[in-house]
C-alpha cells in the first residue's frame, strides 16, 4: 500500500479527540507524542527533533525538513518560554493552531506531535494551578507533555507527578525527568532515574520518556564537555524494563558526534533543539552542530544575506543592549519582534524558514538517523487502529509499597548531589 493511501487512513483513526475537535476538516496529521517515540524505536538507533517553535518561521522550517526527510517529528516550547509567563510569540495555546495551519499550508503528510515542554513544577503549591492550567492547554491542541518537577527533591517530584496524572490524559506522550540541566554538576543516576520510574509505574503511569542531567546545559554552550554518553546509556539500561526512552535536552552546544553516539548507543528517542533554531532563523553563523560562534569582541557574527534584513538585526541588538541582555538573554527578543519579523518581505521570511529547514533537515538525515521514520509513525497508528497506542510496558511495581510514606522513606535513602541551586528552568 502507498504512503499517502495509509496516511489517509492514519486522518481517520490517529488523530486525538482534541485535534480532531479543534480541527475537524484538518489535512494535518497531528499525533500523540507516543506515536512518534514508537516511530523511532521501529526504526532501531533513531531519535527525531522536537524543535522548540519560539517564532512561527522555526515552525514552518522545520516543517518543511521533515516532510522532505520523511521524519515524524515533534514541534514544542517550554513553559518559561510559552506559558503564563513568556518570552516567545508561541504557547501552549496557540502552538497547535499554528502547526495545523501550516502543515494544510504546506501540504505536510508526516506526523507531528505537539509537545508541552518542561511544565515546570517547583514547589507543591504550583499544583493547584497546575491542575487548572494543563487541562487548557490540551483543550488547545497539546498532544504530549514533559511533566518537570525535578527542580524538587526525589520524593516530591514523584508526588507532584503523581498528583498531576489524573488531568492528562491517558493516550497523550509523557514525559518525566529526573536532575533539572545543569551541565556536569549534580548529574543524574540510575538509582534516582529508577526511584522516579518505578514509582510512577506502581500507580499506572508509564512513561514514554525520560529527561536526564547528563552533562549537558540550555542555551549557548561555553564548552564541549556535553553530553555524557556512557552515563545516559547505563541510565537507560536500568530503566530497560520499564520501557522508557531517553528525551535530550540541550543538545545545541553538542557536536554532531556526539549526537550520533546518543541516537546509537543509547535508547534516546527525542532531542531537544531550541537555541539553534533561533540563531540560524536571525542568520547568525553557528557551527555545524548550531552552536553560535561569536567574535574576537564575543559578539554573535550576523552572516550577510541571511536570517533577517540587517536594519532589523540592528534593531534588535540595540534593544538588547537598551535592556542590559547579555548573549544568552537575547532569546528575550522573540516575543517583542515576532510581528517584526513576521513583517518582513516574503523573500526575507523564506530564506529564514529556508536556513531552518536545510539545518533540520541535515540533523534528522546525517545526525538523528529519522528518515523514513513517518512510515513507522503510521504503520503504528494503523496497527493500532487507534489515537492511542496504550503504554509500552504495564505495571511492575506494587502500589501497596509505593505509598507517600513508603516513598519519602526509599527517598532518604538515595544518595544524591542534585548540583547548585540557581535558575535552570529552560
Amino acid at each position: 500500500m502507498s504512503y499517502i493511501a495509509d496516511f489517509e487512513k492514519a486522518l481517520e483513526v490517529g488523530r486525538p479527540p482534541n485535534i480532531k475537535a479543534l480541527f475537524p476538516n484538518s489535512r494535518a496529521l497531528i499525533v500523540s507524542g507516543k506515536v512518534i517515540d514508537r516511530a523511532m524505536l521501529r526504526k532501531g538507533k533513531a531519535m527525531t527533533m522536537a524543535a522548540n517553535g519560539r517564532s512561527n518561521l522555526v515552525i514552518r522550517g522545520a516543517l518543511l525538513a521533515a516532510q522532505r526527510a520523511q521524519a515524524a517529528l515533534i514541534i514544542e516550547i517550554a513553559r518559561s518560554e510559552g506559558g503564563a509567563s513568556f518570552y516567545c510569540a508561541t504557547n501552549y495555546w496557540n502552538m497547535a493552531r499554528q502547526v495545523d495551519a501550516l502543515c494544510n499550508e504546506l501540504a505536510i503528510t508526516v506526523p507531528v506531535a505537539i509537545h508541552a515542554d518542561h511544565y515546570g513544577i517547583k514547589s507543591a503549591a504550583d499544583l493547584p494551578f497546575a491542575r487548572t492550567e494543563i487541562p487548557s492547554m490540551f483543550d488547545a491542541g497539546i498532544t504530549s507533555i514533559a511533566v518537570d518537577a525535578s527542580h524538587m527533591q526525589d520524593d516530591d517530584n514523584l508526588l507532584a507527578s503523581l498528583a498531576l496524572s489524573s488531568v492528562i490524559p491517558a493516550w497523550a506522550g509523557y514525559e518525566t525527568e529526573v536532575g533539572e540541566i545543569k551541565g556536569s554538576a549534580g548529574l543524574s543516576s540510575a538509582p534516582e532515574a529508577l526511584f522516579l520510574v518505578q514509582g510512577l509505574n506502581a500507580h499506572d503511569i508509564f512513561p514514554d520518556w525520560i529527561a536526564l542531567n547528563n552533562g549537558t546545559t540550555h542555551g549557548l554552550e561555553a564548552s564541549d564537555a556535553g553530553i555524557q554518553v556512557g552515563l545516559t546509556a547505563d541510565i537507560h539500561s536500568a530503566l530497560a524494563k520499564y520501557g522508557v526512552s531517553g528525551a535530550q535536552h540541550g543538545t545545541s552546544g553538542n557536536s554532531s558526534e556526539r549526537l550520533r553516539e546518543i541516537a546509537s548507543q543509547t535508547r534516546t528517542t527525542k532531542a531537544n533543539v531550541a537555541t539553534a533554531l533561533q540563531m540560524i532563523s536571525w542568520g547568525v553563523e553557528v557551527n555545524d552542530y548550531g552552536n553560535a560562534i561569536l567574535d574576537a569582541n564575543g559578539e554573535f557574527i550576523k552572516v550577510p544575506g541571511q536570517g533577517v534584513t540587517e536594519e532589523l538585526w540592528a534593531q534588535m541588538k540595540a534593544y538588547a543592549k537598551e535592556k542590559g541582555w547579555s548573549k544568552g538573554n537575547y532569546k528575550s527578543l522573540n516575543a517583542p519582534f515576532e510581528n517584526r519579523i513576521m513583517g518582513q518581505p516574503r523573500e526575507i521570511r523564506e530564506r529564514m524558514a529556508r536556513r531552518v529547514s536545510d539545518f533540520v533537515f541535515t540533523m534528522l538525515t546525517e545526525v538523528f538517523n529519522a528518515q523514513g521514520t513517518a512510515r513507522h509513525a503510521v504503520d503504528a497508528i494503523l496497527e493500532a487502529g487507534s489515537y492511542d497506542l496504550g503504554p509500552k510496558a504495564g505495571r511492575i511495581e506494587s502500589p501497596d509499597e509505593w505509598t507517600e510514606e513508603k516513598i519519602r522513606a526509599r527517598a532518604a535513602t538515595l544518595c544524591t548531589d542534585k548540583g547548585p541551586e540557581g535558575d535552570f528552568s529552560d
